[in-house]
């Protein structure tokens, strides 16, 4: 066999070390892919906005990342669920009712904020008696008079979602002043018109405030045994029915849950949304400035879901009346029992279930005497 000499043969691939390099540059320069994919990410923030916001007219849950995500999920819990606000309320508490002394787990959403804000929204003097008495304190409130409840007082954090809308709108002009650029601005007006809209939906305020009416009778709102605090909300035929509102879920159900003409709505909705999301994927050039429209919408709504708030913003307006502490808890119920008939004894059976002593028994019987010779 004749010698040969093997050359291999030379490859059709190019080998350009550089190529990754360009295609990160461009990434960072133009992050469009970024944007379409945010969009998608956080819909259990805006959810919980909307549980703050809605139901009182214009919600200013700005546009943001996540609210593809949710229109989605809240078509599915339309259909499914038949509800728009969340399942469970984020703050575990009870409702007793301070003359029949049945007490029933919270399922209302604005009940449990009230009384994880409590610390936040109480009057002076109950903040005085925590100073006095670490072991245990007993709020009394009366329903603020000349008020109809289910009508929401705007707070700051209200107004600093208006006006984070606005920003955004500042900053998606930048690339139309400089560059001519309109999509930026058509993306944010179109997220923040959806937005506004999903939260205008009659169904927020018929869930948020699911219940009677013009309510008599006492309850009193706690976390129960062991709790610091114990909030009694006097009835003043103005007022909700606060066990109603407890009940959440099932009165929701027994009202029809969500009507056709809603579920319309959010299909069209989440369907709009879909479209904002094909759109804002075409913008390949200074999308940095969507970016930052939407990194301030979603830094904003963590912002107005985590920040406490008064009950009135819940649409339950409540005037201060006075307090109540001892060192021990027995004390402090005798002492409710005394001024007003009942209530005392309503939380007696949550703060001691168990048997009592032979001397509590005993201020309990001459209560109960005195309250059988007035009437």
């Amino acid at each position: 066999m004749p010698p040969f000499v093997a050359v291999p043969r030379q490859r059709s691939l190019d080998f350009n070390t550089s190529q990754i390099q360009l295609e990160l540059r461009a990434q960072w320069l133009h992050p469009s892919e970024a944007f379409s994919v945010l969009l998608i990410l956080g819909g259990d923030v805006v959810g919980r906005a909307l549980a703050q916001f809605s139901g009182s007219g214009i919600a200013p849950v700005t546009f943001s990342f996540g609210w593809v995500a949710y229109s989605i999920s809240a078509l599915v819990s339309a259909f499914g669920e038949n509800r728009l606000m969340p399942q469970e309320p984020d703050y575990k508490c009870k409702v007793i009712n301070g003359l029949s002394g049945y007490a029933r787990e919270n399922s209302s959403w604005i009940l449990g904020r009230m009384v994880r804000d409590f610390d936040h929204w109480s009057h002076f003097a109950t903040r005085k008696k925590t100073q006095e008495i670490l072991e245990t304190r007993w709020k009394e409130l009366l329903e603020k008079k000349g008020v109809v409840a289910g009508v929401v007082t705007n707070d700051w954090i209200y107004w600093s979602g208006v006006m984070s809308m606005a920003v955004q709108l500042v900053i998606a002009a930048i690339p139309l002043g400089l560059f001519g650029d309109w999509g930026i601005m058509m993306i944010t007006i179109a997220g923040n018109a959806l937005a506004v809209a999903t939260g205008l939906l009659p169904q927020w305020r018929k869930e948020k405030w699911a219940c009677r009416r013009a309510a008599r009778d006492p309850y009193i709102l706690t976390r129960g045994n062991g709790a610091q605090h114990a909030l009694v909300v006097l009835g003043n035929q103005r007022g909700f029915n606060l066990e109603d509102l407890a009940s959440g879920r099932s009165n929701i159900d027994v009202v029809g849950g969500t009507t056709t003409t809603t579920r319309i709505l959010l299909l069209i909705l989440s369907a709009l949304w879909i479209v904002l999301l094909i759109t804002a994927a075409g913008l390949k050039t200074n999308t940095w400035f969507l970016l930052a429209v939407g990194g301030l919408g979603i830094v904003q709504n963590i912002f107005m879901v985590g920040l406490p708030r008064r009950p009135e913003n819940f649409g339950i307006p409540l005037e201060y009346l006075n307090v109540y502490g001892e060192p021990k808890v027995m004390k402090t119920l005798l002492a409710v029992e005394r001024d007003y008939p009942g209530l005392g004894r309503s939380m007696r059976e949550e703060f001691f279930p168990g048997d009592l002593r032979p001397g509590e028994i005993q201020q309990w019987k001459e209560l109960e005497e005195r309250e059988e010779l007035a009437l």
